[in-house]
């Protein structure tokens, strides 16, 4: 990830979090490409001239709509034509996901967090996208937009217009109407013809649930009874897929007949739709008629969930009535047998469910019908809510890795329960809203964390802990966003809420948020006298709470910025041992880090180097980008010290690289843009103008995804 000097998944698990990288010599190490690509499902078949076609536009246009109808197989189609080697682009292939998207308002924020633009400043996000993207040549694909075309619209256009090197695919029912939009319309699979990619498909589906179907399709007479099931089906892939997966418990007589009887009655009753439409709702209706009445209402009861979802979820939001809890899990079970819920096995998250648009967009209606939305969506924000508040119980300790893997998997649904929350129960969603402060400050949802944090403090009562807790999260957003005097203000609105609701926690939490907004802007002294140790005493708070953790590292920043250097590395000792008996990573690199800076500033470049690789190995588990630019930035500077001009200029590139994703290089801190420029000076001395400038466009080059 870093060039010359990588991280290996041994040294980021070690038990005390001091390994050393490896050595910066090794600069034959290649970095993946970067992007961002989702895993492809197996059993890819057909559309080979519908690949052509697409790989050849994505050469010679910047805008091209799949559409097509649902179900039709758009996503996969795109997928299998961005993952080929000949569509690789310098800066990165990246794909976003918007079928969990339900607020527009946090569309520019999602495109920009997959393509790895954590901003932090406080301007409009579409202005720093655009200008992020302005000198890269990327591929952006954005997957299902037809329930947000004319926002896609927009942010598509500024985009494309900012940044000629971008190319963008959409998939989606509808086109965008933009002006330079180059549309394909996706058709369902051939059907006519004994090799017929339908017939395939359903073939493939077939034999994946029954292998002892096979005789099924080598028979001919048979076989020709499979092509009409293919023609009943439009050869639309998902009506397909649904079909081959009955045939775990039925001969492909059986799936004719009924599906048959089915299309006759054409129940659906929606004449509106067009003649494909109505084939995928029919061949959805009939899959949902021959599900177990269970299965039927776990189908419905599963549609509150946008995005992937895991078991536990399913069975806390799903049960109740004639679903018990203890058999969530055999029926959803019967629902991935028959292709209703996809389930996928991700590293670091377990085994997630999921349903197809269409999919869950029929079990939704049918949800209506039973009278439950209302019921359900409680459940399901409740549920989420709960997950928050363990989340922010857990962040200090050693499952704080596992939280943050786990959280940034739930991020749809905590958008999806937060917003159903802002109108339900505001209390609720401030409370929530609070409780993630940590995915907020710390895994670079800054934007985001700030716009709900508003919103839930506009609605909610304006008292006890919530209320505190909400305005302290809403400093961290703001202190990353550089606005000081608003966190100024709220820390003095935080501390009278805080003794409000007489909580030693929410006190000290009130004291780091004003210590903070001091020390940021340049004055240590005064942060030091709120945050410093003879100040924490006075505070009952406890000692492994994030508040006097905070403080802590507060106070040895401070005493860093007042050179005072023996100080800081003692308080910084401290709270890094504090830390290890908690088993957190997150905090205890910033205590390597004060441990660097304090080394550095007693001449010793080579321990400040050692601390700050330990450090950099803690940030890149949890993915902090303003703690990954602040090492290297930091590393740079020890390693110019120590006389290596050309590789301190390559880590200035790389770090500066990281600094845009973020947005403010070095917070707008006096003190760090100052040990920069000196690491700078010191890089450009050992080895010419000419000889920096090349090697730091060589470290600036280098993925930051």
């Amino acid at each position: 990830m870093f060039g010359e000097y990588s991280f290996n998944n041994r040294q980021a698990d070690s038990a005390d979090g001091d390994a050393e990288a490896d050595s910066e010599s090794d600069s034959g190490a290649s970095a993946a490409a970067p992007g961002n690509l989702p895993p492809e499902a197996p059993g890819f078949v057909g559309r080979e001239n519908e690949l052509a076609e697409l790989h050849c536009l994505l050469r010679t246009h910047r805008l091209i709509t799949l559409t097509g109808v649902g179900g039709v197989g758009k996503s996969r189609l795109a997928l299998r034509a961005v993952a080929d080697a000949e569509q690789a682009r310098p800066d990165g292939v990246w794909w976003v996901d918007l079928s969990p998207l339900r607020d527009p308002a946090l569309l520019t924020m999602t495109v920009a967090h997959a393509v790895g633009l954590a901003n932090h400043s406080a301007g409009p996000l579409d202005e720093e996208l655009c200008a992020w993207m302005a000198d890269r040549e990327l591929l952006l694909v954005l997957d299902t937009c037809e329930h947000m075309v004319s926002d896609c619209r927009h942010l598509v256009g500024e985009l494309l217009q900012s940044a000629p090197g971008l190319t963008v695919l959409i998939t989606s029912r509808e086109p965008l109407d933009s002006p330079c939009e180059y549309v394909v319309e996706l058709c369902p699979l051939p059907c006519e013809g004994p090799d017929s990619d339908a017939l395939a498909l359903l073939r493939a589906r077939a034999l994946a649930a029954a292998p002892q179907t096979a005789a099924a399709f080598d028979d001919p007479e048979r076989a020709a009874l499979a092509a009409q099931v293919c023609r009943r089906l439009d050869g639309i892939p998902l009506a397909l897929e649904l079909a081959g997966a009955r045939m775990r418990r039925w001969s492909l007589e059986q799936v004719a007949e009924r599906l048959g009887a089915r299309f006759d009655v054409l129940a659906d009753g929606r004449a509106s739709l067009l003649p494909r439409h109505r084939t995928m709702r029919t061949a959805i209706g009939w899959s949902h008629e021959l599900c177990e009445p269970v299965e039927r209402l776990l189908w419905a009861r599963l549609s509150v969930f946008t995005g992937d979802f895991d078991m536990a979820a399913a069975r806390a939001v799903c049960s109740g009535g004639p679903l018990s809890a203890a058999r969530v899990e055999r029926v959803l079970g019967g629902l991935v047998a028959k292709s209703v819920v996809r389930r996928t096995q991700e590293r670091g998250a377990g085994a997630r469910y999921r349903m197809l648009d269409t999919i869950r967009e029929y079990g939704h209606d049918w949800l209506a019908e039973l009278g439950e939305v209302r019921a359900v969506a409680d459940r399901h924000a409740h549920w989420y809510a709960a997950l928050s508040r363990a989340a922010d119980r857990g962040w200090m300790g050693p499952r704080q890795v596992d939280w943050y893997r786990r959280m940034t998997a739930e991020h749809p649904q905590l958008r999806t329960a937060l917003e159903h929350l802002l109108g339900t129960d505001p209390a609720a969603a401030l409370e929530m809203a609070g409780a993630l402060w940590f995915f907020w400050f710390s895994c670079g949802h800054v934007h985001e964390g700030r716009g709900f944090l508003e919103r839930a403090l506009r609605t909610a009562p304006r008292a006890g802990a919530g209320y505190a807790q909400g305005l302290w999260a809403l400093g961290l957003t703001m202190a990353l966003q550089g606005e000081m005097d608003a966190v100024r203000e709220l820390g003095d609105r935080c501390t009278a809420a805080a003794a409000g609701v007489a909580d030693p926690e929410a006190e000290v939490r009130a004291v780091h948020l004003r210590a903070l907004s001091l020390l940021l802007p340049g004055d240590p002294a005064q942060a030091l006298e709120l945050a410093g140790p003879r100040a924490r005493a006075r505070h009952t708070g406890p000692a492994d709470g994030a508040g006097q953790l905070l403080c802590r590292l507060v106070t040895a920043y401070a005493l860093c910025d007042l050179q005072r250097f023996e100080q800081a590395a003692e308080e910084a000792r401290g709270l890094r041992e504090a830390c290890a008996d908690l088993d957190e990573r997150w905090l205890r690199a910033y205590a390597d880090y004060v441990l660097a800076v304090a080394a550095f500033g007693l001449g010793h470049a080579e321990e400040a180097a050692r601390h700050v690789r330990a450090m950099l190995s803690g940030k890149r588990l949890l993915g902090d980008r303003i703690g990954i630019a602040l090492g290297l930035d930091l590393l740079a500077a020890a390693v110019a010290a120590l006389g290596d001009g050309e590789l301190a200029a390559r880590l200035l590139g790389t770090g500066h690289a990281w600094w845009r994703t973020v947005g403010r290089p070095q917070m707008g801190s006096p003190s760090l843009t100052a040990l920069r420029e000196r690491g700078e000076r010191q890089a450009r001395a050992a080895i010419g103008d000419a000889a920096f400038e090349s090697a730091f466009l060589c470290g600036a080059a280098a993925p930051t995804g």
